[in-house]
């Protein structure tokens, strides 16, 4: 396939820095830093790859088409905003509420009985800020260590799915395995990837969402419960072990995207 863009293909970020047809610039603190025809590259782009959370905003207020997705940099991170994107969207997902001010112990336990998970809302990843929480004493502890107390249902499941989408489609998944006494899932954690198949309406449900909400680099994560999938959250800084594992290349799977014109 080849690809109709116009123009410089140029990127800030490294990941496309061994792509033949794209000018990776890297990141600097202003734009002065630049030299005047790299700014020119930068205006004339008709796409500008991998800008970063330092200037996707920037960017994008100035009407330039980026990847990932300005979506994917405003959702980065926030559990909130992505709970109340599902919900908007009519995306199955668990319970999940949103806590905050004074007397949140006692607002949670009005909606959620033990055991219930409880997460950091904002830049947790690797399973680190996930918790389960069995009882008062860890639901205090817990709400010591945010201001805002995000929960969800627990669903007890021994493993869930990992679908990363590039462009409109799902490019990979796999199975992630709780190891023996944790809750958690995540590689991270001592979780362990394994390549059964893959439902195609976990497939179809996660193209559908990415298309829906424009997120175009992400890896999502889903579990299982009495057959039907659940979206628990998307991440766009997604590990890159499952695809290593199936013997595939992250940087040169992005490259032939480009060259051929999918991204």
């Amino acid at each position: 396939m080849t690809s109709h863009v116009k123009g410089p293909r140029v990127a800030l970020g490294m990941q496309l820095s061994h792509c033949p047809s794209v000018v990776t610039l890297g990141i600097k603190c202003n734009w002065d830093d630049y030299s005047p025809g790299e700014i020119e590259l930068i205006r004339s782009a008709p796409k500008v790859y991998f800008p970063t959370v330092f200037f996707a905003d920037t960017l994008a207020a100035a009407g330039k088409c980026l990847f990932p997705s300005i979506q994917c940099y405003r959702l980065l991170g926030d559990k909130v905003k992505q709970m109340l994107l599902f919900d908007l969207l009519g995306v199955p997902f668990p319970r999940t509420r949103v806590f905050w001010g004074r007397n949140r112990a006692e607002k949670i336990l009005k909606h959620f009985e033990f055991p219930f998970i409880a997460k950091f809302p904002y830049g947790s990843s690797m399973g680190l800020g996930v918790f389960l929480i069995r009882d008062r004493s860890d639901l205090d502890n817990y709400l010591l260590r945010t201001r805002h107390a995000y929960i969800q249902e627990y669903i007890p499941i021994r493993r869930d799915l990992r679908l990363i989408v590039l462009g409109k489609e799902v490019i990979h998944s796999y199975w992630k395995e709780a190891p023996s006494g944790e809750f958690r899932t995540n590689v991270a954690q001592g979780g362990k990837i394994t390549f059964d198949a893959v439902p195609l309406k976990a497939l179809r449900l996660v193209e559908e969402l990415a298309g829906k909400a424009g997120l175009d680099h992400a890896g999502f994560d889903l579990c299982e419960r009495d057959g039907e999938f659940l979206i628990l959250e998307a991440n766009m800084h997604f590990g890159k072990k499952g695809l290593e594992m199936a013997g595939k290349n992250y940087k040169e799977i992005l490259s032939d995207m480009v060259e051929g014109g999918i991204i």
